[in-house]
């Protein structure tokens, strides 16, 4: 197996977690969460979001970086545009974290849950806005990924 399989690999593994971590958290954790008390609810999204910190990187970056080299070193073979596109969905999915996600992560951690903002939930629901797109962004790159290597084998 040469290199660029290898990182292509690495790709498609990495980012098939990283988009399993989204939907779990999206949809498997957000609604249960809700029907806590607002102190519990907002204890378990601090403890989240301390953990997260240091399990979405160590996928997401693992996930960028094999795409990346995997996309630039294989060049024009086949299920290049599959990865280019896998590329850009994990772009948007930087962007989205940037812009929605990390910010009220940022700020809830320093929430007290005794009391918090009057706003917190509407400051939540907000970024929650921003958080579907970068499930299905996540989602989308591993897809791609999966379409690149797929075709990838079927050409050997």
């Amino acid at each position: 197996m040469n290199w660029v399989i290898a990182l292509e690999f690495a790709a498609v593994f990495f980012a098939g977690i990283l988009s399993g971590m989204e939907v779990v958290i999206h949809y498997g954790l957000r609604r249960p969460a809700e029907v806590l008390d607002d102190q519990s609810q907002l204890q378990l999204r601090q403890a989240m979001v301390v953990r997260l910190r240091v399990l979405v990187p160590a996928f997401f970056l693992p996930t960028t970086l094999s795409g990346i080299a995997a996309t630039i070193l294989d060049g024009q073979a086949p299920g290049f545009w599959w990865r280019c596109v896998a590329v850009c969905a994990l772009l948007v999915w930087i962007a989205i974290r940037a812009a929605g996600t990390i910010p009220i992560n940022s700020a809830t951690v320093d929430w007290d849950p005794k009391a918090p903002p009057s706003d917190w939930k509407a400051q939540i629901d907000r970024a929650e806005r921003f958080h579907i797109v970068g499930v299905w962004a996540a989602i989308a790159a591993f897809a791609f990924f999966l379409v690149d290597l797929a075709l990838k084998l079927a050409a050997h």
